[in-house]
């Protein structure tokens, strides 16, 4: 790759780029606002480093120019120092930069239905997936997200069978993509009298919003049904048909909502998880057919896969994809995963720019 040209390229883009956002006009068309929007973001930061990569090609020069020409001892030593730090500076930059020249998924800018269930472990596994939902929502209150039940499960122990969530804000599916798996959690559980170690999984789905545009849903293929809602072991909770069950028929995927008293707001929120579910669905079709030419990002990306397992009594998680462990659990559950998020996405990039070297080559 001839770093230096495709900058030069990249800055030429940027130009045009701060003309398109001068232009009144752009304003009129939200999707090509928003994508324009979302490419000078983009631009911007890499300007940065390309402004900071030519300071330290210019300095080396320079520094080169004076230790040979120079004839003051004192001031080649300091052109060597100064050399000796620019050259050590300029891999790292040009690592950052070459990372950096992937162009951001526009998924990544999207909102998404995060869902949380109890696999393996019974009680055990509905009290991890409380304890996993409330890690999320720290996490999203600490970025200034906005978060939303859609649907709830509760057990009778104070856990969660299953949770559905809508989370919105800045970068969050960008943030949270590669969170879908089975996460594992060792402890011992409070109601074990003898302190015996028991191992439980939940399983988590990031789901990305999709806009009614993006995803083309026929009315005829969905069956919509509404019942009285029901509470935990089947009682009835609401005298009024406020619950709504959506088919879609061709694929079989069932939404369910009931948590509000309005069959309105059901049926809203109802198809926002059968879109998020059937948009989920098409991505996951075409990331197959891309891993026939390309590795996947980080693990094979299936549901099913051991993701990251929390063992309580060593203070440890660890992320089996890019074997990274970190002794901070309880920080980690209170929300503060940017440690392990920032290492996921950086190894996705690094493995992207691997593939896409091999098919420069």
């Amino acid at each position: 790759m001839d770093l230096i040209k495709k900058l030069e390229d990249l800055s030429a883009r940027f130009e045009k780029v701060q003309e398109l956002i001068g232009d009144p006009d752009l304003v009129k068309d939200q999707n090509k606002y928003k994508e324009i929007m979302r490419e000078h973001r983009y631009l911007t930061d890499l300007m940065e480093l390309y402004g900071e990569y030519k300071k330290v090609l210019t300095g080396i020069e320079e520094a080169t120019v004076l230790i040979t020409e120079e004839e003051d001892h004192d001031m080649k030593e300091m052109a060597r120092e100064e050399l000796k730090e620019l050259e050590e500076r300029k891999p790292k930059l040009e690592e950052d930069i070459k990372l950096k020249l992937i162009p951001p998924d526009p998924l990544d800018e999207k909102n998404i239905i995060l869902e949380i269930r109890s696999a393996a472990g019974g009680d055990e596994a509905s009290l991890f997936v409380r304890d996993l939902w409330e890690m999320y929502i720290h996490l999203a209150e600490r970025k200034g997200w906005k978060t939303e039940t859609m649907e709830v499960q509760e057990t009778e122990v104070g856990g969660f069978n299953k949770i559905v969530t809508s989370i919105s804000g800045n970068f969050v599916y960008g943030t949270l993509r590669w969170e879908s798996g089975v996460h594992r959690v060792q402890r011992v559980p409070q109601t074990e009298s003898q302190g015996r170690l028991q191992t439980s999984t939940a399983t988590v789905a990031v789901l990305p919003e999709a806009e009614e545009t993006e995803i083309n849903i026929r009315p005829e293929d969905v069956r919509v049904d509404v019942m009285r809602a029901g509470g935990p072991g089947g009682q009835c909770v609401n005298t009024t048909d406020s619950a709504v069950r959506l088919t879609h028929i061709p694929t079989g995927i069932v939404v369910i909502q009931q948590d509000e008293k309005s069959q309105i707001k059901n049926k809203a929120k109802a198809w926002t998880v059968l879109r998020a579910r059937l948009f989920d669905l098409e991505q996951s079709k075409k990331d197959a057919e891309r891993s026939a030419t390309r590795k996947s990002m980080v693990g094979n990306g299936d549901r099913s896969e051991k993701i990251r397992t929390y063992n309580f009594p060593q203070d440890r998680i660890t992320d089996h994809r890019i074997n990274l462990s970190l002794h901070n659990l309880p920080s980690f559950m209170m929300g503060n995963m940017d440690e392990m998020l920032d290492a996921l996405n950086v190894y996705a990039k690094e493995e992207q720019l691997k593939d896409a070297s091999e098919l420069d080559s």
